[in-house]
């Protein structure tokens, strides 16, 4: 049987999908259809499903993360500890605005109403004092069924240390035939509130991925389906049906897979990858790896599970240009998505970042998608014409001004990943990719004094490609809460051991061998007293983890105290199963230095309020060794890349486009 991996990335604008096919790799991208994602998917699909065809599928999906957004959830109820129903309305004593006067309301995904409290007991040291009553719990279930509740969320106080009662009530409320997770399953970690408004936010989605899951898997046929997780692994579907809170990033997780990949082949281990789509831009800070955190907001929802530590803002191609009542010029989040899309596209009439981006020259109106999508510049001129009039601008000012403020919009992301937590990104090249970020990031770079940008092959699918490059990845985690000279290394080495048996188990069920199973172990730590902690490595030994904390936190914080006593807060374990790999492969350098060949046309490219006249280069005709000068437009049949006046770049052995400011 044929060798198919597909990798399926959705996003609002576009789906793409890159095909390694008998180890040869193609591309091709189809407008998303927002109301039914699964309708392109599919579409895209038909040519390589087949009544004998088995392709592996990897899936980035956006429709838990719409879901939470828009909060089109499922009717959510939550079980807990009788006299702890309002723990998703109380929360913590965070706020976003600290000096505000005005209180800041809470709408957590299960109504007030919908809370329902047992009665039963266990103690943080994981000791059954009460069980729940089976005739309570039978009422409780009929009373859920009575009110069309969709799904359940049972979250029991000191569960983490043991899910006994959890498990209890989990079995009741699917004998009445209720949907249900259980917090102890999904996240056995104390802090009630982040393990409760986890576990809440996870029913909240599972009849939503379920029907649509189902919807593809029915589509595919004999096909195997996986899905990206947000922590640069996939899991397979039923996996992902039972636990969707663990998708809430899958799409951007598959981009900074592969910013990680194709930036350390390339000899740049430290990166910001710049992923710009149509609705949305995601950038992460990558130095030597990928940067991970356990806890994530989504929407309005906080989220306590390993995540790769990715921040995105309502900045893209497809975003919406407006003047507010006081006058100014705002540029998103409101995107015009696939449909109606940019006026460009013919149905819309609204001006957003693609139309000026078209106005100024900086797309090349004849190779929109490789020439296989018609686009209208006089429709894109027309509504940045109406967006002017309302500034007293002119066409060309108020086109530089859209692609000014919505730079501004995402230069801010870059600054609240690196500057905000004490890192220059001077020391950093910027990686740019999806299908609108080329044309932004050598102006991006150059305002924040960046190295440089690093424009991939394939940069308009770069997270359908990151997909494939990813591994299966199961994490697990277990609360200790004991300082160091409490913990007994033989119970941590016995806990430690249990993690990884569940995840070899895991695994080998994925149809992993052991050969091919690499497990990671962690500690959090902190100072006994603190409220958040730091993860470190743990490779067997107790004795040295206060030194090795002592320095993480002076790194982290720019202070530590020798003499604290430290505390081991939770384990951690990550399974990942090795799967298999696109190859990538270096190019000779071309004979001929001259790149005339790969010109299509030339046209008129305004940049810094002048219009000049550059060239337009065909990127599958460049070869490595070859440079250009700007101003200049790269085309490829997915992503376009400005090269502004003053700029040059070199195409490497791997066909990325290397760019830097030109020296005089």
């Amino acid at each position: 049987m044929e060798d198919i991996r597909i990798g399926v990335d959705t996003g609002g604008t576009f789906t793409d999908f890159v095909i390694v096919r008998g180890g040869r790799l193609s591309t091709h991208k189809l407008p998303s259809t927002p109301a039914n994602p699964s309708r392109a998917i599919l579409e895209g699909l038909r040519p390589y499903l087949g009544p004998v065809a088995r392709p592996v599928i990897i899936h980035g999906t956006t429709v838990a993360t719409n879901a939470l957004l828009e909060r089109k959830g499922a009717r959510t109820a939550l079980v807990t500890t009788e006299g702890f129903e309002d723990v998703l309305s109380i929360g913590r004593q965070t706020r976003r605005l600290l000096y505000s006067l005005k209180g800041e309301k809470r709408r957590p995904v299960v109504d007030r109403g919908l809370s329902f409290g047992v009665s039963e007991r266990t103690t943080a040291e994981g000791r059954v004092e009460r069980r729940p009553r089976p005739a309570e719990l039978r009422a409780v279930a009929n009373r859920l069924r009575a009110l069309g509740v969709e799904a359940v969320a049972v979250s029991l106080i000191h569960a983490y240390a043991n899910g006994e009662n959890e498990e209890a009530v989990l079995a009741a409320l699917r004998r009445a035939g209720l949907l249900a997770c259980a917090s102890s399953r999904l996240l056995p970690e104390y802090r009630e509130y982040e393990r409760t408004s986890t576990t809440a936010v996870n029913a909240y989605l599972m009849p939503i991925l379920d029907r649509y899951l189902e919807t593809l898997e029915a589509g595919v046929g004999r096909a195997e389906l996986r899905v990206m997780q947000s922590n640069e692994g996939y899991i397979k579907a039923g996996k992902a049906k039972a636990e969707p809170i663990r998708t809430a990033l899958s799409g951007p997780a598959g981009g900074a897979v592969g910013a990680l990949i194709l930036g350390r082949a390339a000899g740049f281990p430290k990166i910001v990858s710049f992923d710009m789509g149509g609705t949305s831009t995601d950038v992460s800070l990558i130095d030597g790896g990928l940067r991970r955190t356990n806890e994530a907001l989504v929407g309005d929802f906080p989220v306590r599970l390993p995540v790769i530590d990715i921040h995105s803002v309502g900045a893209g191609g497809g975003s919406i240009a407006t003047v507010d009542p006081g006058g100014s010029l705002r540029v998103g989040p409101e995107s015009a998505g696939a449909d109606p899309g940019p006026a460009c596209y013919g149905k819309g009439d609204l001006p957003t970042v693609t139309d000026a981006n078209l106005v100024l020259g900086r797309i090349d109106p004849g190779f929109f998608l490789g020439g296989r999508m018609k686009i209208d510049p006089g429709r894109s001129r027309e509504a940045v014409a109406r967006l002017a009039s309302a500034m007293g601008k002119t066409v060309l000012e108020a086109a530089q001004g859209v692609v000014d403020v919505a730079n501004a919009n995402m230069e801010k992301a870059i600054r609240v990943i690196s500057i905000e937590r004490g890192i220059d990104p001077r020391d950093f090249t910027l990686f740019s990719f999806g299908g609108a970020g080329g044309m932004h990031a050598v102006d991006m770079a150059s305002d924040l004094r960046m190295k440089g940008v690093l424009a991939p092959a394939h940069a308009g699918v770069l997270s359908a490609f990151g997909l494939l490059m990813a591994d299966a990845v199961k994490d697990y985690s277990k609360s200790v809460l004991k300082t160091l000279p409490q913990v007994d290394g033989r119970l941590i080495e016995r806990q430690f051991g249990e993690l990884a048996r569940r995840g070899r188990e895991d695994l080998r069920d994925d149809g992993f061998d052991d050969e091919n199973i690499v497990l990671e172990r962690a500690v959090d730590l902190r100072y006994l007293g603190q409220s958040y902690e730091l993860t470190l490595p743990y490779e067997g030994h107790l004795t040295s983890l206060a030194s090795a904390f002592h320095r993480a936190h002076r790194g982290a914080y720019a202070y530590h105290h020798p003499g604290g006593q430290v505390e081991v807060v939770n384990l951690r374990l990550k399974a990942r199963g090795l799967s298999p790999k696109i190859k990538l492969e270096k190019r000779p350098a071309s004979k001929s230095a001259d790149p005339e060949e790969a010109v299509l046309k030339t046209q008129a490219i305004v940049h810094g309020g002048r219009t000049r006249r550059g060239p337009v280069y065909d990127r599958a005709r460049l070869s490595p060794g070859q440079e250009l000068s700007g101003p200049a437009l790269v085309v490829d049949s997915g992503s376009t890349t400005f090269l502004p006046p003053g700029f040059g770049l070199r195409v490497d052995a791997y066909l990325n486009l290397v760019i830097g400011r030109r020296r005089r």
